[in-house]
């Protein structure tokens, strides 16, 4: 007779401390686990208090609240499947990364993280203690082993398992997004199968957490690497897994097989969760925004229309003399595609004001960055006051190309809680933008259709701060000026490198200057989504007080 086992893996959304929300979730899945009847049902990575906690994890009642509910969650395996969950765990004076393994009514045991990361967005050599090689634990009639995350981008982890007895690996993750990033994690995941001829599942979650974006996008290999099943990338998902033994091996059956998403619609569908969950998990159900006329404000009114609905996005002019008339058509064009609320509020007056109030100290000295950054900064204040009086979030717009160079105004435009195109060059906005006005999936609360007019797509780019500006007036076109970023940003090379591929030599070492003073703005700035192993904050982290610049 043939062995099966059924095992059910639970590709869930979780919210950062909330120990009871998360273990509803468990309940849950664990019913529809047990009524399809399998033998165990797993879900990712430090699940239960969500995923990253950061230092929250080192608050010792969080984790003993956390190790409670898990021994309260092993009663559900006393007549249904066994669990895998994620949790902290403490022993002794020291803090895991635990994998709990309930069954038959109880703890039957609890892994162990070995391998910490401690780059880009992780910092666990920080938070946890360091693990030991693990062995399997059985579930019926199969062995299985758990590396947990790291631990299976490295080879010993799963070695060692394998050679203690497992007959599969489900290896549970905390993996955030970062463009085309399933190649890499399918490339490791193979190189583990080879390497040990065993099945593995890698188990991920979903959603948003502050910057970072879990995809999904879980996976089962059988022997060689050959996939058997993949689930959608950031959608919740159950999916039963059926394993059969056949000549002593046990292999998965085969199941759907999700097709992946291009880079443009990932990296659109990040923008969008990020968003929807930051407001979800923080109580705020509206947003608000300044609408230019531009082609930042535009797609990020279109983001917010996609995770919210267009009744909770409030879109707000705000036009002073150099404000173009073309500027002031595209800006309610745009909102009244979407269906958002739009407003007309001037900022003459106020600036006028402000201009007088001022001009007794200021005297004759000529116009300026000064006052320009006054009108972004009235601008900014006006708009929190929309936000502090309807309680709605102000999204600030500023794309990467910006915040790298410091082209943008803080306590102006910088002005918000939170910024969806953070990590986005300025190329890739107007490639966004055709793209989404190309596109509609099931998942956008927004409009089908041309949603971002074509001529606010089109037009040089200008922060309408002067007569007849432009951006090129301060920056280099936006196809050089990226170029140097990503190399610089990105691929940390240096000015010769640049000058090497052919750059101007001045203008990249203007860059490079431009980069690191605004090193301070950044650091002020609304946190955002994280769409490159190279964003600004966690990944790439840089005094604000530094003298360094590049000899070449």
């Amino acid at each position: 007779m043939t062995e099966k086992f059924r095992l059910t893996l639970a590709q869930l959304n979780p919210t950062v401390g909330a120990i009871d929300a998360n273990a509803d979730k468990v309940r849950a899945a664990h019913a529809q686990a047990k009524a399809a009847g399998a033998d165990m049902i797993a879900f990712p990575e430090l699940f239960l208090i969500g995923y990253q906690p950061q230092d929250l994890v080192m608050k010792p009642v969080l984790v003993n609240t956390a190790m409670a509910k898990v021994e309260e969650l092993a009663a559900l395996t006393s007549d249904g499947p066994a669990i895998g969950v994620g949790a902290p765990y403490s022993y002794g004076d020291a803090l895991y990364n635990g994998y709990w393994i309930l069954a038959e009514g109880r703890v039957k045991q609890v892994l162990r993280k070995h391998h910490l990361p401690n780059y880009k967005v992780f910092d666990e050599k920080r938070l946890f203690a360091e693990g030991p090689l693990e062995g399997p634990y059985a579930i019926g009639p199969l062995r299985i082993g758990s590396p947990i995350c790291e631990d299976a981008w490295h080879e010993d982890v799963a070695e060692a398992q394998v050679e203690s007895g497992a007959e599969i690996l489900l290896v549970p993750n905390g993996s955030p997004y970062y463009r085309n990033k399933f190649d890499t994690r399918l490339t490791h995941m193979v190189s583990r199968v080879v390497e040990n001829d065993v099945p593995l599942v890698y188990l991920n979650m979903v959603g948003g957490q502050d910057d970072q974006v879990f995809d999904g996008g879980s996976f089962v290999l059988n022997r060689h690497g050959k996939p058997a099943h993949i689930l959608p990338v950031f959608d919740e998902a159950l999916r039963h897994v059926d394993f059969e033994k056949s000549e002593g091996r046990w292999w998965a059956t085969d199941g759907e097989i999700t097709p992946q998403p291009d880079e443009w619609e990932q990296d659109y569908r990040a923008m969008v969760d990020s968003l929807r969950d930051y407001l979800g998990k923080t109580g705020f159900k509206k947003v608000v925004l300044g609408l230019s006329g531009g082609i930042d404000s535009a797609i990020v009114a279109t983001i917010a229309t996609d995770a919210l609905g267009a009744e909770n996005v409030h879109c707000v002019m705000l036009p002073s003399e150099y404000t173009s008339e073309s500027s002031l058509e595209d800006a309610k064009d745009i909102a009244t595609r979407l269906g958002c609320r739009y407003d007309f509020v001037p900022i003459s007056e106020g600036r006028d004001a402000i201009t007088n109030t001022l001009a007794p100290i200021f005297g004759d000295l000529p116009f300026d960055t000064t006052e320009e950054n006054i009108q972004s900064r009235l601008r900014g204040l006006l708009l929190m006051a929309l936000s502090n009086k309807f309680g709605s979030m102000l999204l600030t717009t500023g794309n990467k190309s910006e915040v790298a160079v410091g082209y943008c105004t803080i306590y102006g435009d910088m002005n918000g809680g939170y910024n969806p195109i953070k990590d986005l060059y300025k190329t890739r906005v107007f490639e966004q933008c055709r793209w989404r006005n190309a596109n509609h999936r099931d998942w956008m609360k927004g409009p089908e259709g041309e949603v971002i007019p074509v001529s606010i797509i089109d037009k040089p780019p200008s922060a309408e701060l002067r007569p007849d500006q432009k951006d090129e007036d301060s920056l280099p076109p936006y196809e050089v000026l990226d170029a140097i970023l990503e190399g610089l940003v990105d691929r940390d090379e240096s000015v010769a490198d640049l000058v090497a591929a052919g750059f101007d030599h001045d203008t990249v070492k203007r860059i490079e200057h431009l980069l690191y003073i605004s090193e301070y703005k950044r650091f002020q700035s609304a946190p955002g989504t994280r769409l490159t192993p190279r964003a600004f904050w966690l990944d790439r982290r840089y005094p604000i007080a530094s003298r360094w610049r590049d000899p070449s």
